[in-house]
């Protein structure tokens, strides 16, 4: 059932993601200790990074819209991101990163809402919640690879972060190929993913819906705590879990993403988006002080495999909220702001969680994203009442 563009563009994010991650859990480690940064400017990085990408997925859900031309933005974005993976081997100062790392984004807003948007049209509504879960569920699945590859490369090449680096570009390469072989395009007719519940929306825009700003609203509370994952990693690493490990820690990670994507997937479809998201925010409050006091390598492992649930219980479940919220001719524009309203956040978020750690303590860091977390909770039932 979920065949066709769902299950080759979660190909596309399989290979792609195999590529990222061969690099992701190996940057801070790069940043800080080769480079000479700290966990400000790593905090910088990763939040410059990801507010870019919430501007450009902005004008790419607009644009979408625009020509619907779905696929071409999706191919482009991962043709940009391709290009920009083995440059991070010749990084020699933090502002090299910093430039690659806003390159890379910005090939990852261009194909976000246009992807989310060709998902939803592609199935029924029915089944949104399970073709996000699965897409997601690849997702993390190559993200497990791509760790599972970065360790063997340091165990035959001790340190050489930058041969890992220049080897990720393979799969990197073979996810544009899935899409440009392989991904069709959805006639600009009814898409499939339509359904009753936008009769009366404004076709022109979703963000005339009071339930949809209020989501919006509270996924920016919610995101002003969730700093980049990169501390969990630096967390990880001062809690004493060996470098060589790193890698298969953050592949630890995604497998717990991976099983819990379809679980979350399927309680969305079966009882609503909006008690799987609840429950997985208050998860995460929960994993952000266990992280606060732990002082064992033994804890972070834990603590990572339960920090999994949280993002099975809330990636295909937002998603699919957004998909029911939204009228199909704004649905790409609906992903936009979405991811828009998670990005524009994610600077603020970072740079504080950075500043946080280096002046008051890592407690203090870890115990303000819990305290946000919980407040967003609160907030979520009250403005999307009734969706589901």
């Amino acid at each position: 059932m979920l065949a066709g563009n769902v299950f080759w563009l979660s190909v596309a994010s399989f290979l792609n993601d195999a590529s990222s991650e061969m690099i992701f859990p190996l940057l801070p480690v790069f940043l800080v200790g080769t480079l000479g940064a700290g966990p400000a400017f790593l905090g910088i990085v990763e939040g410059v990074a990801e507010t870019t990408a919430a501007f450009v997925k902005l004008g790419g859900g607009w644009l979408s819209d625009r020509v619907r031309k779905r696929r071409a933005l999706v191919g482009t974005g991962y043709g940009l991101a391709a290009l920009t993976r083995p440059l991070m081997a010749a990084a020699m100062a933090p502002w090299h990163v910093l430039a690659l790392r806003f390159t890379d984004r910005v090939g990852k807003g261009v194909r976000t809402a246009p992807r989310d948007a060709l998902l939803a049209e592609s199935v029924e509504p029915a089944t949104r919640g399970r073709a996000f879960g699965l897409h997601r569920a690849a997702d993390h699945a190559g993200a497990i690879l791509g760790p599972v590859i970065a360790a063997g490369i340091l165990l035959l090449a001790p340190g050489d972060l930058r041969l890992v680096f220049l080897l990720a570009a393979v799969p990197a390469a073979l996810a544009v190929l899935a899409v440009v072989a392989k991904v069709r395009e959805i006639s600009p007719g009814e898409p499939a993913g339509n359904d009753e519940s936008h009769a009366e929306a404004d076709p022109a825009t979703p963000f005339t819906d009071r339930r949809f700003a209020g989501y919006l609203l509270v996924l920016v509370i919610f995101t002003l705590g969730n700093a980049s994952d990169a501390f969990l990693l630096l967390r990880a690493e001062g809690l004493g879990v060996p470098l060589a490990m790193v890698p298969i820690l953050w592949s630890a990670l995604h497998v717990s993403k991976m099983v819990f994507n379809v679980l979350g997937g399927a309680l969305s479809d079966r009882f609503g988006p909006v008690p799987a998201i609840l429950i997985g925010w208050l998860v995460y409050a929960a994993t952000y002080l266990g992280f606060a006091l732990a002082d064992q390598p033994w804890h972070a492992w834990a603590l990572f495999g339960v920090y999994g649930l949280f993002y099975g219980l809330t990636e295909p479940t937002e998603k699919a909220l957004v998909a029911s919220l939204a009228p199909s001719e704004s649905r790409a524009r609906a992903f936009g702001a979405y991811h828009f309203a998670i990005g524009v956040a994610a600077l603020p978020a970072s740079v504080i969680f950075g500043v946080v750690w280096e002046t008051i303590g890592v407690a203090a860091a870890f115990g303000l994203g819990a305290a946000l977390a919980v407040v967003a909770g609160v907030g979520l039932p009250v403005v999307v009442r009734g969706a589901r």
